[in-house]
């Protein structure tokens, strides 16, 4: 697949649902009836991160039980495990921060990239190879909103996923902004809420999330 392309992959997926949790799996016992909770409140996009060793599992559970969700690999750091959440069947992949090899693994990827970038130096390392959408990381903490509207003006074709300290009070203003093409964090699936099995609760933070557009 193309870059440009892939810019159409996902701008389609999330077209509909503009909020990405971010998830971490503890227990494969959590992994469907979190989606369906999640799902019911009307997030139909999740990021699972490779932050334990579970999160290929759960990719793989999730493409088969789950196809009717847009399934994507979080935290993925170099190219082996790059190759791994391909292979797990991911369709998307996102990164804390844009190296080389990541960002020329993406270019020939069959499925998108979005290169984590927090400064307008690692965005041009991207866009001079081809990529116009990229994950802002640590959102909150590298700037939020008043930085997102700077970007807008030399990177006019640019979205952002932002991701980083971003609430469930915070989230609107980055939705309000043009250039942010969905919005990601862990609050919409607490590992509170997780570690308790509260799914009504969770999805209830589902349908609250979900308003905000």
């Amino acid at each position: 697949m193309s870059l440009l392309e892939n810019t159409h992959t996902l701008d389609a997926l999330f077209a509909h649902s503009r909020l990405l949790p971010v998830i971490t799996i503890e227990s494969m016992h959590d992994v469907l009836p979190l989606i369906d909770a999640l799902a019911a409140g009307g997030i139909n996009n999740v990021e699972i991160t490779l932050r334990t060793p579970l999160g290929l599992s759960a990719i793989e559970l999730l493409r088969l039980e789950r196809p009717a969700i847009g399934v994507g690999a979080g935290t993925v750091m170099d190219s082996m495990q790059f190759q791994a959440v391909v292979d797990a069947g991911a369709q998307f992949i996102v990164t804390p921060g844009c190296t080389d090899e990541l960002l020329q693994l993406g270019v020939d990827s069959p499925v998108p990239l979005l290169p984590g970038v927090a400064t307008a130096s690692e965005v041009l390392a991207g866009y001079r190879l081809g990529y116009r959408r990229f994950k802002l990381f640590p959102a909150q903490a590298s700037g939020g909103v008043p930085l997102l509207e700077a970007f807008a003006g030399p990177f006019g074709d640019v979205r952002f996923c932002p991701t980083g300290g971003i609430t469930l009070d915070s989230a609107p203003a980055y939705l309000a902004l043009n250039n942010v093409l969905c919005v990601g964090g862990t609050w919409m699936a607490p590992r509170s809420l997780i570690r308790e099995g509260n799914w009504a609760a969770i999805q209830r933070l589902g349908e609250e999330s979900a308003a905000l557009f």
